[in-house]
C-alpha cells in the first residue's frame, strides 16, 4: 500500500493468478465466451486467440479484461511483455496449463496466449461523424451476411485497401464470434465496425453524397468502368441470396464483375475483395 490514493482515472494493476482446475469460474467464463453469443452479447466481451492478436489489441487501445497464458510462452520475450503491459493496463492474468487451455478452447492444439477483450462498435451517430470527417473515404456494407469466416476475411481485407470502416446491416453473424476473430487476423483491432437496421442504413444511404454501389445481378455496369466518387459506400448482400430489390434501390450505381468459367457466382469475400481494390485502385501502390 502507498498510503495515497490513486489519481483520477488511474487503473490498478490486474491479478496473476494460476488456474489448474476446469470447473474455474475463469475458466467456464471464457469457454462460454467462445460458445455462446447470448454471453458475448449479455457481457460485452470477446475472445481473440493468440499472442499476434494480444498485441494488436493492446496497440490499437482496446480493453483488455483477461489474459490466458500456456506454460510454452513462458520462455517468449515478447509474450511477458505483452502480459505486463495487460496487467498495468488492469487485466487478469491467468496462468494455465496447455490442459486448460485446450479445454477452454475447444482446440487441441490451442494458441498459448487467449485474450478476452471488450467489444467495440460505432453508434449510429459515431458513425455519421466518422463518415463526414472522412469525404474521401471508402466504407464496406454487408447486408445480413452469414458466414464468421466470410465476414473476418472482408474485415482483414478492408484493413488491407485502407477501408475506413465496415457497417453491418440487419441480422448479421457475430463479428466477436471467435471464427470471425480468427479470420480477421488482427484486423478486427484497427477497422472501426458499426451496425445498423436496414431502415437506418437507407437513411444514411440516400443522403450519401458520393457513389453507393452494389453488386447485382441486374447490374448493368462492368464493375471496371464505374466512376467511383468519393466517398464511396460498397455495399453487398449476403451468401445465400445476394443483395435484395429494396437494398439494391438504395444504390446509386449497380456493379457486375465478368465471369468466363462455370461457377454461378463468388464467394462473398472474393467478390468484396475484387471490389474494393478496383475501388481503392488509384490509391495502392507498392
Amino acid at each position: 500500500m502507498s498510503g495515497r490514493d490513486d489519481p483520477p482515472g488511474a487503473r490498478r494493476a490486474g491479478q496473476v493468478k494460476q488456474v489448474t482446475s476446469f470447473s474455474n469460474p475463469l475458466v467456464k467464463d471464457i469457454k462460454a465466451l467462445i460458445a455462446q453469443r447470448k454471453h458475448r452479447q449479455k457481457t460485452g466481451r470477446f475472445v481473440a486467440e493468440g499472442l499476434k492478436l494480444a498485441t494488436d489489441a493492446l496497440a490499437a487501445g482496446w480493453e483488455v479484461d483477461m489474459l490466458a497464458i500456456g506454460p510454452e510462452a513462458h520462455d517468449s520475450a515478447a509474450t511477458r511483455e505483452v502480459a505486463a503491459t495487460a496487467r498495468a493496463r488492469g487485466a487478469t492474468i491467468l496462468e494455465v496449463s496447455t490442459a486448460v487451455l485446450a479445454a477452454m478452447t475447444r482446440r487441441d492444439n490451442p494458441q498459448m496466449v487467449v485474450g478476452v477483450y471488450g467489444q467495440k462498435t460505432l453508434s449510429p451517430g459515431a458513425l455519421r461523424t466518422a463518415i463526414a470527417a472522412r469525404p474521401d473515404a471508402v466504407w464496406v456494407a454487408l447486408d445480413q451476411v452469414r458466414d464468421p469466416g466470410n465476414l473476418g476475411t472482408i474485415i482483414r481485407t478492408a484493413d488491407a485497401v485502407g477501408a475506413a470502416g465496415v457497417i453491418l446491416v440487419g441480422e448479421t453473424t457475430d463479428p466477436f464470434a471467435v471464427e470471425a476473430v480468427r479470420a480477421t487476423m488482427g484486423s478486427l483491432f484497427h477497422v472501426p465496425l458499426a451496425r445498423l437496421s436496414r431502415d437506418a442504413f437507407r437513411e444514411i444511404a440516400q443522403a450519401w453524397p458520393g457513389t453507393v454501389v452494389g453488386t447485382h445481378l441486374k447490374g448493368s455496369s462492368d464493375y471496371r468502368t464505374i466512376a467511383y466518387a468519393r466517398p464511396t459506400l460498397l455495399l453487398m448482400g449476403n451468401e445465400q441470396s445476394g443483395l435484395p430489390e429494396e437494398m439494391a434501390q438504395a444504390c446509386s450505381a449497380l456493379a457486375r464483375i465478368p465471369q468466363a468459367g462455370q461457377a454461378d457466382s463468388l464467394n462473398l469475400a472474393v467478390a468484396t475483395a475484387v471490389m474494393l481494390y478496383e475501388i481503392r485502385r488509384a490509391d495502392l501502390a507498392l
